[in-house]
C-alpha cells in the first residue's frame, strides 16, 4: 500500500501451566514467559506502532503483596522502551537469583503465571499513555480485578454507555475501551457477588468462600451477558485477579485470533505465525478460535473453547489478508500470490500481449507477494502461447523458428526501490513535494524511453496521493510510453468501523471517483436524494438500516470508476498514459475464499452498525464534516 494507513492492533496471552521452577529447569530461564511474550509481541510489531504493554498477574500471592503488574509505553520505539522498562527491575538481580523462580516471584513485579500484552494502532483520539492497553479495573476483592486488552471497534458505544448509566455506573469517559472495560467488569461484579451470596447461605465463611468463587466463576456465562449488544469486530483479552483468563472473538470472525496449548503454555495471538515462530510450533498444531467462540483458562489449568455468543456468518476481514497481516503465514502468503495471479488476463489484455514491450515490477515492497503471483500467471499464459504456437507449425519445425518461439518472455525487473526517508528542512511546496518523492528510487536504463509500457503492482490504493505526488511523477523520469498500476485489491469505496483508520469516505479515491462522475453525468439531484434517505435512517432500528451509498455507485461501471480514478491520479505534469487496474470482487473472492469480508469494497457490512456508519459518513460528506462516522 504505498498509502500508509493505520490499521489493526495486536493481543497476545501467555499462561504458564507449570510451575516457575519447570521453566528454569527444562529451559534454563525463570522468565520464560516474559520472554516469550516479547518474541510474541515483536513478531506482531506491524500491527502497532503507537504504544505497547503488558500485564502480568501471579497465581496465589499472599495477602498484601502485589500481585498484578502492568507497564506501557508510547514513545516512538514504544516496544523496545516497554521491555528496557521492565528490564530495569532486574538489573540489580545477582546471577544466582535471576535463577531462583521463587525467590523471583516473591519479590520481583513482572514474574507471574499470566501474562498479557498489546501492541496499540490508534484510529483516532490522541496517542496518549492512558490510551494504551492493557486496562486495569482494580477491587479489593481479587476475583473482582480484570485485565483487558483487545483489538476492536464497537459501532455503539453510545448505546452501550447508556447501558451502564441504567445499570448505576458513572463511566469516566465515552470510549469503546472504557465501555467495555465496565461492562465485563460489571457482569464479573454480579458473577462474584451471586456465587458470593449462594456460599454464604450454606454456611461458609468469607475466606472459604472466595477459594469457592475462583473454582466456580463461570467466565462463558459473564461474556455471553456483557457481550449481549456489542455491534463491531473484536478480538479481546482479559486475566480475572485470581487466575482465569480468556480470549473472546466476534461472532462474525471479523478480527483474526489463534491459539496453541499442550501442558506447558497456553498461548493466544493475533497471528498465528507468531505463535508459531516463538514456541516453535508447526502450523498443524494452532487452532483458529473460532468466531462467537472464547478460549477459557481456569486458574487450576483447565482450557476450554467454548460459545458465548451465536456465531453470525463467517465474515473475517479479508484486508487482513490482503495487507495487514505478517505475510509469513502460509495461507497468507499463498492467498497474495493467487490475488497477483487473478489479474493476469487483464494485465495481458492492457499491454495488448506485447512481452517485448513491457516492463513487469512492483511497489511498495508489500506488494511483492502479489507480484509473484503475477509472475506465475504470466508465465503460464505465455507456456500456453508457446505451445500454440508450436503446434501451429506442424510436425516439422525448424531449430529457428522453434528459438523464436521459446525466446518470447517476459521482462520481471526491480524498477522502484525504497530508499531512506529524507528531511525536507523547511521547503514547503512543490519543493517539498519532490523532496519526499526521494522516499523511493528507481532503476535507470532497464525500461526503454518512449517504447515499453510499465506495470507496477500494487496491493492497494486508498487514497492515491502517494501514487500522484510522488511515484507516478517519479518513474515517468524513466520515460516509458504507459504506465500501469495494478493493485492486487479491489477499489476501496467504503469506510471501516471495526478497526481500520478508514473511516472518512471523502479520503478514498474511489469515492472522489464515482462523485466526479455523478457531476460530470448531472446527477447531482441523486446526492441529494441519497443524502435524504441516509438521513431519514438514521432514526430506524438497527435491522431495518441499509447502505443508501450503492446506489451511487450503482450508476457506473467498475471499468469507468477505474478510468476516473486514472484520470484523477495522472499527474498534469508527466508524458506517459496512466491507467489503474483494480481488483475484482470475483477475483478476491477466489483468492481469498475463507474470509468474505469485504465491505471495504462491496458495502456488504456485516453488522447493523456498519450499515448505520456508511450512512453516517456520506451525512458527513454532504455536510463537509471530515469526522469519523461512529463514536
Amino acid at each position: 500500500m504505498s498509502d500508509q494507513i493505520k490499521h489493526e492492533c495486536g493481543i497476545a496471552l501467555v499462561r504458564l501451566l507449570q510451575p516457575l521452577e519447570y521453566y528454569e529447569n527444562k529451559y534454563g530461564s525463570s522468565l520464560y514467559g516474559l520472554k516469550k511474550m516479547q518474541l510474541m509481541l515483536q513478531k506482531q510489531r506491524n500491527r502497532g506502532q503507537d504504544g505497547a504493554g503488558i500485564a502480568t498477574i501471579k497465581l496465589d500471592p499472599k495477602p498484601g503483596t502485589r500481585y498484578i503488574s502492568r507497564k506501557r509505553n508510547n514513545s516512538q520505539q514504544a516496544l523496545r522502551d516497554l521491555f528496557q522498562d521492565v528490564s530495569h527491575y532486574f538489573s540489580d538481580v545477582p546471577e544466582e537469583q535471576l535463577h531462583d523462580p521463587d525467590w523471583l516471584k516473591e519479590n520481583k513485579p513482572f514474574t507471574g503465571e499470566l501474562l498479557l500484552g498489546h501492541l496499540r494502532y490508534g484510529t483516532h483520539g490522541s496517542n496518549s499513555i492512558e490510551a494504551c492497553h492493557p486496562f486495569l479495573r482494580q477491587n479489593n476483592w481479587i476475583s473482582r480485578n480484570l485485565v483487558l486488552a483487545g483489538n476492536f471497534n464497537l459501532t455503539n458505544v453510545n448505546e452501550l454507555f447508556e447501558e451502564l448509566l441504567d445499570l448505576g455506573q458513572y463511566p469516566k469517559e465515552v470510549s469503546d475501551t472504557v465501555t467495555v472495560l465496565e461492562k465485563i467488569g460489571h457482569f464479573l461484579d454480579d458473577e462474584v457477588q451471586r456465587l458470593f451470596t449462594w456460599f454464604k447461605l450454606d454456611g461458609y465463611d468469607n475466606r472459604e468462600i472466595n477459594a469457592l468463587i475462583e473454582e466456580h466463576l463461570d467466565i462463558q456465562k459473564l461474556l455471553s451477558r456483557a457481550s449481549k449488544k456489542f455491534d463491531g469486530g473484536y478480538v479481546m483479552g482479559g486475566l480475572v485477579g485470581h487466575g482465569d483468563a480468556f480470549l473472546m472473538r466476534d461472532p462474525s470472525g471479523i478480527r483474526p485470533a489463534f491459539y496453541y496449548h499442550d501442558d506447558e503454555i497456553v498461548v493466544a495471538a493475533s497471528e498465528r505465525p507468531a505463535i508459531q515462530t516463538a514456541f516453535k510450533i508447526r502450523l498443524k498444531y494452532v487452532k483458529e478460535l473460532k468466531p462467537g467462540h472464547a478460549l477459557i483458562i481456569k486458574k487450576d489449568g483447565r482450557v476450554s473453547e467454548e460459545q458465548f455468543i451465536q456465531p453470525l456468518k463467517r465474515t473475517a476481514c479479508s484486508f487482513e489478508r490482503i495487507y495487514f497481516s505478517r505475510g509469513t503465514d502460509k495461507d497468507i502468503y499463498l492467498e497474495r500470490k493467487k490475488l497477483g495471479e487473478q489479474l493476469t488476463d487483464q494485465v495481458l489484455e492492457a499491454i495488448d500481449y506485447d512481452f517485448e514491450h513491457t516492463v513487469f515490477s512492483y511497489v511498495p515492497n508489500t506488494a511483492e507477494t502479489a507480484f509473484f503471483g503475477l509472475m506465475e500467471g504470466v508465465e503460464k499464459r505465455l507456456n500456453e502461447i508457446r505451445k500454440d504456437k508450436i503446434l501451429a507449425l506442424g510436425a516439422h519445425p525448424t531449430e529457428e523458428q522453434l528459438d523464436s518461439i521459446l525466446a518470447i518472455k517476459a521482462r520481471f525487473e526491480k524498477i522502484v526501490v525504497k530508499d531512506a526517508k529524507m528531511r525536507t528542512f523547511i521547503a514547503q511546496g512543490e519543493e517539498r513535494g519532490d523532496m519526499v518523492s526521494h522516499v523511493y528510487d528507481v532503476t535507470y536504463g532497464i525500461v526503454k524511453n518512449n517504447i515499453d509500457t510499465l506495470v507496477l503492482v500494487d496491493d492497494s490504493i486508498v487514497r492515491g496521493t502517494t501514487l500522484r505526488d510522488s511515484i507516478i511523477t517519479m518513474v515517468d523520469r524513466l520515460h516509458p510510453r504507459r504506465i500501469i498500476f495494478v493493485s492486487s485489491a479491489p477499489q476501496i469505496r467504503y469506510p471501516d468501523c471495526y478497526g481500520i483508520d478508514m473511516s472518512v469516505m471523502a479520503n478514498f479515491v474511489a469515492f472522489e471517483a464515482m462523485i466526479s462522475l455523478i457531476k460530470d453525468h448531472n446527477k447531482e439531484d441523486l446526492l441529494a436524494e441519497v443524502y435524504e434517505q441516509c438521513k431519514t435512517q438514521m432514526y430506524l432500528p438497527s435491522e431495518e438500516v441499509t447502505n443508501n451509498v450503492k446506489t451511487l455507485y450503482d450508476q457506473f461501471s467498475y471499468e469507468e470508476v477505474s478510468q476516473k480514478i486514472s484520470d484523477i491520479l495522472t499527474p498534469k505534469s508527466i508524458d506517459a498514459e496512466v491507467k489503474i487496474i483494480f481488483q475484482t470482487l470475483a477475483g478476491l473472492h477466489a483468492a481469498v475464499p475463507d474470509h468474505s469480508g469485504d465491505w471495504y469494497f462491496s458495502g456488504d457490512f456485516p453488522t447493523a452498525g456498519g450499515q448505520r456508519v456508511v450512512n453516517k459518513a456520506f451525512i458527513n460528506y454532504m455536510e463537509n464534516k471530515l469526522e469519523r462516522a461512529y463514536s
